[in-house]
């Protein structure tokens, strides 16, 4: 049972043959017997009671599409009756008094939650090693990363712990962890969803979004956490739309658009063979591959490196050790209770980045900095625009990898945070566009110290563009099995 999909799931229920109660101890037992590190709570007895309802509503005719199936939540959406730490020490036992507008939104769906996931501290990472509980491990390969911030969300579903789970994607971390656990992850166009209740890192970054086996899934649980919210100053006034209308659609004449600068040096041999081999199987499909020019691409780093770190530092100004959060034993007075709580609270990156941010903020360094950097953001986003749209667009979508190499081992990168921001190259753009992303499975790598580590393919579109993403992701997996593959 902890192996069918979202959809057969859901369908197993409204049929009753399983009960939401009986699904739920099932992958309860499963989370209990994993040593994965990838989830921060449970309550056994919160969730049970959630699943008792969701029969009650499966009896009664009650029941949407949703109803009764498990879902899990990366541990940077609030949660009532679960704690929410951020994966930091600075909000360890921290339980919120309200539910993010995506934990609503799947509660009057009818899920049922199996507990808060790990994460990067605050989100900042690119190999969920940076969490102050410890690090997750990749369900394929313990020595491995399972990828970051949204490490835990992927590996749990990886390891068939849960059946799908939220992430959020700040520059790449639902579609980089996707990738390197072989699971599915979109991240939809910014301010599709709310970000009511998700502990802010960078706000005009930072994006909700699922992952889970399937391209199908993900279309399911786009569904139920899209939507605009009077809560959120950043949320777009949308109409709702079924994101599963288009999954059937042929891609004969589709035209892929392969950019230049996302197949050059860096990027591994094992990784570009998988997505080239990806493509040809597009090209199977009806498919027309052509090669475009992003050329902003390489400044996406800095860009990001600048930008993100700038918001971080004034979001998490707020955790002051004053109204909630870690607050230090010993102190003088208000203004050493300040310094020793963040000290305490905050781990490496976290700091590193607070650093960055007000410095490039700082009088003097703005103007050279951070206005510099939301100057190149735009150029980055017409590149883009240049390729998907107006009457001399060159194509569809575009696609390439995810992530420039498999998984690496923890530990590889812990001492050189420059090389883990690099391990973002090919997804920071998108993010910095705001435009929609996601990350499919498409075969394995041959791990640095052996062992087969699975690679991800990354299929980027225009904005509001996530029906087609979908519909080209499904197409996709119904003509291949790499979706289906799982590790031992």
């Amino acid at each position: 049972m902890h192996k069918l999909t979202l959809k057969e799931l859901s369908a197993q229920l409204q049929a009753r043959k399983i009960s939401a109660t009986e699904l739920a101890t099932l992958f309860l037992d499963r989370i209990d017997a994993s040593d994965l590190n990838a989830f921060l709570h449970v309550d056994r007895e919160l969730t049970l009671a959630q699943a008792k309802v969701a029969d009650s509503r499966l009896s009664g005719n009650n029941a949407g599409q949703l109803t009764g199936v498990p879902i899990a939540h990366k541990d940077i959406f609030v949660t009532r009756g679960w704690r929410t730490t951020a994966g930091s020490r600075m909000l360890d036992n921290y339980v919120s008094p309200f539910d993010a507008t995506v934990v609503e939104q799947f509660n009057a769906a009818g899920t049922v939650t199996l507990g808060k996931l790990n994460c990067d501290e605050f989100a900042m990472g690119s190999g969920n090693e940076n969490s102050y509980f410890g690090p997750t491990l990749n369900p394929w390969d313990k020595r491995a990363v399972p990828g970051g911030s949204s490490g835990g969300s992927a590996a749990a579903v990886a390891a068939r712990l849960a059946p799908a789970a939220t992430a959020t994607d700040t520059g790449g971390s639902i579609r980089q962890p996707a990738s390197l656990c072989g699971v599915t992850g979109i991240k939809p166009t910014y301010g599709s969803v709310s970000r009511y209740g998700m502990i802010a890192f960078a706000s005009s970054l930072d994006q909700g979004g699922p992952i889970a086996k399937t391209a199908e899934d993900c279309g399911l649980l786009l569904n139920a956490m899209t939507g605009f919210d009077e809560r959120d100053s950043t949320s777009l006034q949308r109409p709702k739309e079924d994101f599963t209308r288009s999954l059937n659609d042929s891609l004969q004449g589709l035209r892929i658009g392969v950019p230049k600068e996302f197949f050059g040096a860096g990027l591994a041999a094992d990784v570009e063979a998988a997505v080239r081999a990806a493509l040809s199987e597009f090209e199977k499909l009806g498919a027309k591959l052509v090669e475009i020019s992003l050329p902003k691409t390489e400044l996406s780093i800095p860009v990001y490196y600048v930008i993100a770190p700038a918001e971080a530092s004034s979001n998490l100004s707020r955790f002051d050790g004053v109204r909630y959060g870690h607050r230090a034993a010993d102190y003088g007075n208000l203004d050493d209770m300040y310094r020793k709580s963040r000290a305490e609270g905050f781990g490496e990156e976290v700091k590193r980045r607070i650093l960055v941010g007000s410095y490039v903020l700082s009088h003097g360094y703005y103007d050279a900095y951070y206005l510099q950097a939301q100057k190149i953001r735009r150029l980055i986003a017409q590149d883009f625009q240049n390729a998907l749209a107006g009457a001399n667009r060159q194509c569809d979508v575009i696609m390439g990898p995810v992530s420039p190499t498999v998984a690496w081992d923890l530990g590889d990168k812990t001492n050189d945070p420059v090389a883990n921001y690099l391990a973002d190259i090919f997804t920071l753009s998108t993010s910095l566009a705001g435009l929609p992303g996601m990350s499919i499975p498409c075969g394995f790598g041959q791990g640095e110290k052996n062992g087969k580590r699975p690679v991800g393919l990354q299929i980027i579109g225009n904005y509001f563009d996530e029906a087609r993403l979908l519909n080209v992701a499904h197409q996709f997996q119904q003509a291949t099995d790499w979706h289906l593959r799982e590790p031992a």
